[in-house]
């Protein structure tokens, strides 16, 4: 074990100290932060110059209510359209034919440049409300348009978990979409590290095998040890990682996030949250009260994060021994590509089956994807957000751990024999033959 230590803090040292693992431990959170506020910043920038357009309407029902905007000025003119069209100081021409109230397809847009999907759908969008209002006034009801506006409702629905309610405490409230997307943001940093620290353990070994260093090596420790201490090694580099973030994530949620947060909007989402509060007095929507009371629960994202530590490190050493193994077998980077097949094909499968969990958590397909070995890390990081059963995490866990020590043991039998191994890239067949050894 003293051995197996030895080359624990070589792995882990010659990585840590590098300023690549400084740099993207510091970075990650706020690009994580960056891709989320990036649809925003995009909408803000990619906003061009105000358009006008000329309309030439024959109808002279639909020109009058058309209203425009920061995007689109409107300017009604009596040009024939073919004159209309001439004037390039404009960015086009909309034309509507007379019978437009039925035919609502007898529209047409002229422009001197490309157009763009936001504008043609802001277009056709009043068009279509100027029709159905004139469609209204056919069936001669005093504010009829008053009244079709009274009819329309917006339901706005809190979700309570009966089977987590306790008795004397208060219910509460949930949200499918904010389980949807951090389960999303888990199962997709899952799936990142187990192919970024699991390659880089294959790396590694076939590196050192190609240098020969492992050949001097192997005659202080053995290769078991050898490839142990080098997949620990890297191993503690992703938890080291990861427990960084998350204590950044639960500083930020805990201290920081209810001091930028006005006092009344806590006190809201703590009222909604116990169920003494609708989110129509609250004047806020069940996502953003979900979002603000999860990022503000300390116990809760400790939680997430020890299943996340837990699930990481069962699944790197489950498939970071399979990558050593590979990389013992091989000489160079391009040889290992078809023999790692095998173990990238379940990976990306995991994260296929993480989004059928999105549909239903609860389904035959996401249960049996969170507890084989495979894809279980992945899958199962997925559901967790979902407040699933905590017997379920359990036998994943024991699953997953009790595979590490068999996935192990046969990498183990394959890396003693291929470290030896130079000039031929060994068949599936060869490999199996070296298990049985």
């Amino acid at each position: 074990m003293n051995k197996i230590g030895i080359i624990i803090a070589r792995e882990f040292n010659e990585r840590v100290k590098k300023k690549s693992f400084i740099i993207t431990t510091i970075l990650m959170p706020l690009l994580m932060i960056g891709m989320m506020a990036a649809p925003t910043l995009m909408m803000l920038f990619a906003k061009g110059e105000q358009k006008t357009l000329l309309v030439i309407d024959e109808s002279s029902v639909v020109a009058p209510q058309l209203e425009g905007n920061e995007d689109v000025e409107f300017k009604t003119v009596d040009a024939a359209l073919e004159e209309a069209r001439k004037d390039m100081d404009v960015f086009g021409v909309l034309w509507i034919g007379e019978n437009i109230v039925d035919s609502p397809s007898d529209v047409k847009l002229y422009t001197n440049s490309s157009s763009s999907m936001s504008l043609e759908e802001s277009i056709t969008a009043q068009i279509e409300k100027v029709i159905e209002r004139e469609r209204l006034k056919r069936y001669d009801i005093d504010n009829l348009e008053d009244i079709m506006k009274d009819l329309k409702a917006s339901v706005t629905m809190t979700t309570y978990r009966n089977d987590q309610s306790e008795e004397g405490k208060d219910e509460q409230a949930t949200s499918s979409v904010v389980s949807y997307l951090l389960g999303l943001v888990l199962g997709m940093m899952l799936y990142m590290f187990l192919i970024i620290y699991g390659s880089m353990v294959m790396t590694s070994v076939i590196e050192e095998k190609g240098s020969r260093v492992l050949d001097v090596l192997v005659s202080s420790v053995s290769p078991f040890q050898l490839m142990m201490g080098k997949i620990l090694g890297v191993a503690a580099v992703a938890v080291t990682q990861i427990a960084i973030w998350g204590v950044l994530v639960c500083g930020i949620g805990s201290a920081v996030l209810p001091a930028l947060m006005p006092d009344d909007v806590m006190q809201s989402v703590e009222a909604v949250q116990a169920g003494q509060m609708t989110l129509e007095e609250a004047d806020m929507d069940a996502e953003t009260i979900s979002a603000l009371s999860l990022a503000t629960d300390m116990s809760g994202l400790v939680m997430m994060f020890v299943w996340l530590l837990l699930f990481l490190l069962g699944g790197f050493l489950f498939y970071s021994a399979m990558f050593a193994a590979v990389g013992s077998a091989v000489d160079s980077i391009q040889d290992a590509n078809q023999l790692q097949t095998p173990i990238t094909v379940p990976i990306i499968l995991a994260l296929i089956l993480a989004m059928s969990v999105f549909n239903d958590p609860n389904s035959p397909l996401a249960f049996w994807g969170s507890i084989i070995p495979f894809t279980s890390p992945v899958v199962m990081m997925a559901r967790i957000p979902f407040d699933i059963p905590t017997w379920q995490i359990v036998l994943s866990l024991v699953l997953l751990y009790a595979s590490v020590a068999g996935m192990a043991w046969v990498a183990g039998k394959i890396y003693r024999v291929g470290i030896f191994m130079h000039g031929k890239k060994p068949s599936f067949k060869e490999l199996l033959s070296w298990v049985k050894q």
